[in-house]
């Protein structure tokens, strides 16, 4: 087993809410620096910059996973994780006929960047990535779990795109869920005793550099879906730790 120091909620500057240093040299760089071995990139219902992020930790000890940040039909943010790019490029099709096409307004939401593994700009998105998709939480849940994926909803305690506040419960559909970076695990479970039918994880919901957390600890014996899942579930030797 091997212990892996994860951050699995990272943004870019596909984001057009993340800051304009969150290129993939800089990320790889601020996470080997704090001791980070794991994390996944998840921008907002949008995942073109994920592959170069994969290439600027090649030669590294990172592990990067694929993912999005979907925003479903309820506004819920659901963290999307994969182990391959084929299985995101795949779900990204299904999101892309679920975003409603309207177009970013750059000067109110901020630019959405594609760059290849030097951080160098590609293109623009023109779409805004900030909306709300027609997929159902279940259903999305559902799809992303057929793909080989995992589905964790996002920052949970939050009032904004948090799942308790928009649903009032926690529906047994979900392996894991997110809190924020504001609250501790323990002031979690005591706020919300809901929270005790879900393993938790904690996220940075990284926007900036100095945004990464890196509380969540994995024992695995690969940083795979497969091996997260028996971590959440404690078996065979697969282990979750929270540093707080």
């Amino acid at each position: 087993m091997k212990t892996y120091r994860a951050e699995l909620h990272i943004h870019t500057v596909l984001s057009p809410c993340a800051g304009i240093e969150m290129i993939p040299p800089l990320i790889v760089r601020e996470a080997l620096e704090r001791g980070i071995g794991l994390i996944a990139i998840t921008d907002h219902n949008a995942s073109a910059n994920a592959w170069a992020v994969i290439e600027a930790a090649q030669g590294t000890e990172l592990v990067v996973l694929p993912g999005m940040e979907l925003q479903t039909r309820e506004e819920v943010h659901l963290l999307c994780l994969f182990d391959h790019l084929e299985q995101l490029q795949e779900w990204q099709q299904k999101v892309d006929e679920q975003l409603p096409n309207i177009p970013n307004n750059v000067d109110f939401f901020g630019e959405q960047f594609m760059v290849d593994a030097s951080g160098d700009f590609l293109r623009r998105e023109e779409r805004l990535l900030t909306n709300s998709t027609h997929f159902e939480l279940g259903q999305a849940t559902q799809a992303i779990t057929r793909l080989g994926g995992l589905a964790i909803p996002a920052h949970v305690d939050r009032k904004a795109n948090g799942l308790i506040e928009i649903l009032g419960l926690i529906p047994p559909d979900f392996e894991a869920l997110e809190i924020s970076r504001h609250i501790s695990v323990a002031a979690a479970y005591q706020k919300f005793p809901q929270l005790h039918s879900c393993p938790l994880i904690q996220g940075g919901d990284v926007h900036f550099l100095d945004g990464f957390l890196g509380r969540t600890e994995f024992e695995l014996a690969a940083p795979t879906i497969a091996e997260i899942r028996m971590a959440l579930r404690a078996e065979a030797g697969r282990k979750i730790h929270h540093n707080e």
